[in-house]
């Protein structure tokens, strides 16, 4: 997990001086970014007071000076919901195992309704598949047993899959950009949940098992990924390039219904081949019925 002295540091090492007006007169610099008495400056508060607060020794940290960090910091909207976050959480805080998730009904409703013409598949807090419908099984994971996610001990993991699972990876071409957009929503979960002992072991384990997600974790970067485009080279239908979009749930904030769609008509006919698959392998072989 992530502390907020960490976040600082990290944010503040990409920050140069000239992107705040800062003159260095041609000096060489330690630092790859602001120092901290600089930031310090820009943003209001005392040297002292902000080398206290990147080190984890201030016990408080008021919104006004987290707005003000943000400020010189240049962070984006969902970046300083992370700082708030991270400045929220307890000193001495422990982990804890939460319940199982379980999706909301009008959830399952939803994507019932979906059909199974569009691919969708419903997310938990830490990005395991609570459920799918047939398309989005066969479009996401079709090498998985479709019930798996019933049973919590089997629901398939989207981060494990990008970073353990070489199927995932060949099955994206742009695996690079879809990988770094699940790595910075689960930073931002983090930040939401630090207290959460099976998000803290997923990031851990694939920390220690995969050097990819170990580099782009060290990046910082934090995102909420609520739209995106995934370059498919599905095995089934060929290439496919598809647009997702999440739906967030208000019964279950933090459940997300994500949906894919066609971007030109070859990708289009791909998914059409692929939900007519999906409803022919689920129809009863005629000489097996008598």
């Amino acid at each position: 997990m992530e502390s907020l002295g960490a976040f600082l540091k990290s944010r503040r090492d990409r920050v140069t001086p000239a992107a705040v007006g800062l003159r260095t007169y041609g000096t060489a610099r330690r630092v790859p970014g602001l120092r901290r008495e600089e930031l310090a400056q820009l943003a209001g508060v005392s040297a002292g007071y902000y080398t206290r607060l990147e080190q984890g020794q201030a016990e408080t940290a008021s919104a006004q000076v987290l707005d003000a960090l943000a400020r010189v910091l240049q962070l984006d909207e969902i970046e300083t919901v992370h700082l708030h976050n991270l400045a929220r959480q307890p000193a001495n805080r422990g982990l804890s195992e939460p319940p199982h998730e379980e999706p909301h009904p009008r959830v399952l409703a939803l994507l019932e309704s979906l059909g199974d013409s569009t691919p969708a598949i419903v997310l938990g807090r830490r990005a395991d598949v609570l459920a799918w419908n047939r398309a989005g099984h066969a479009l996401k994971a079709e090498h998985i047993a479709f019930d798996a996610p019933q049973d919590p001990a089997r629901r398939p993991s989207l981060p494990r899959m990008f970073f353990l699972d070489p199927l995932t990876r060949d099955l994206h071409r742009n695996w690079d950009e879809v990988a770094r957009a699940h790595v910075a929503y689960l930073r931002l979960t983090a930040g939401r949940y630090p207290t959460d002992a099976l998000l803290a072991e997923l990031i851990g384990e694939l920390t220690m098992r995969s050097d990819e997600f170990a580099t782009m974790w060290a990046s910082g970067e934090v995102a909420d990924c609520t739209v995106g485009i995934m370059e498919l080279q599905h095995p089934t239908v060929g290439a496919a390039n598809v647009s997702y979009q999440v739906w967030l749930q208000p019964d279950s904030p933090d459940h997300r219904l994500e949906i894919y769609t066609p971007n030109d008509p070859g990708s289009a006919d791909a998914l059409r081949i692929l939900a007519h698959e999906t409803r022919r392998d689920r129809e009863p072989d005629p000489v097996r019925s008598h």
